[in-house]
């Protein structure tokens, strides 16, 4: 197989308030030998909030930081669903609407980059999956994961809309019953823990205007994991990871429950596995303690 590289659009979140995820991210690359292009000029996807108040502006932004990959050559990878969910709805509409697309460019020529539709947007993901491959994957594993139930938690924007998803994905996922996940742990030789909220919200989105339903829903999916018997839970979302994580102690106390669940990002489940070590791994970084 020949080396894969891409360009790594990070977001905010795996920069800031995850430093571990990108962390792994890279640590996970470099076990596999595959080749990412951090891409330091890229700026906030937006969150889904920008969406609101302005729709051009954040088309100018998404197309702005997928020029950046362009200019490498290089398809784009994502780390966190939102970002996922902003950038490749921006790249289907510019690519779907030749004038919508000029327009764009004509605020992006004021700062020299021009967008062209040549890269890819996928996140790591399914990069692993469908670049990588699920079998070679299983063939760098040296700690098996099969003493783990593993809870995968999917989240709203990686799996949905399908059209969007099917269009950029060869990985054509079910967002009733998605699957990715359950594959990538099959191949870490983990135990895939099958549970009602696998794919519904964390709440992230709406924190600020209803704080109380987030906090009900995240501590649904983190208690029907729990209650189905899963050791940890792992996500491809850094917002989702701030809500089952940074936020665990509150969400199960407004449901009535006391319980402690480790929340992994996707790379760090992968790199355990591999073999990285906690450091790597960025395991202390977590607010729900990992044990070692």
């Amino acid at each position: 197989m020949s080396k894969l590289r891409y360009a790594l659009y990070t977001g905010c979140t795996a920069r800031e308030s995850t430093p571990e995820l990108l962390k792994s991210t890279l640590a996970v690359a470099k076990k596999l030998d595959i080749e990412l292009v951090l891409l330091d000029e890229a700026s906030c996807c937006g969150a889904s909030h920008l969406q609101d108040f302005d729709d051009f502006l954040s088309l100018v932004l998404n197309a702005r930081n997928i020029c950046y990959a362009e200019k490498h050559g290089l398809d784009m990878v994502t780390i966190c669903n939102t970002c996922q969910l902003n950038t490749s709805m921006t790249k289907h509409r510019l690519d779907s609407d030749p004038e919508l697309k000029a327009k764009v460019n004509e605020k992006l020529e004021e700062v020299g980059l021009v967008y062209k539709g040549t890269s890819n947007v996928r996140h790591f993901l399914y990069a692993l999956i469908e670049d990588y491959g699920l079998d070679n994957l299983r063939d760098k594993v040296v700690k098996p994961l099969s003493e783990l139930n593993i809870a995968p938690f999917y989240g709203c924007h990686n799996i949905r809309p399908s059209e969007l998803h099917h269009h950029f994905n060869r990985t054509k996922e079910n967002p009733y019953n998605p699957t990715s996940l359950e594959d990538l742990i099959d191949a870490l030789e983990g135990n895939s823990v099958d549970y009602w909220h696998k794919n519904k919200c964390c709440g992230f989105h709406v924190d600020l205007q209803a704080p109380k339903t987030s906090n009900v829903l995240t501590g649904n999916a983190l208690a029907d994991a729990y209650d189905n018997n899963a050791d940890v839970m792992v996500t491809p979302c850094p917002l989702c990871h701030l809500n089952l994580d940074v936020k665990q102690k509150a969400a199960v106390k407004s449901i009535g429950r006391e319980l402690k669940l480790p929340v992994l990002h996707l790379p760090q489940l992968i790199g355990l596995a591999l073999g990285c070590t906690p450091e790597e791994l960025g395991l202390k970084h977590h607010v729900t303690e990992v044990p070692a």
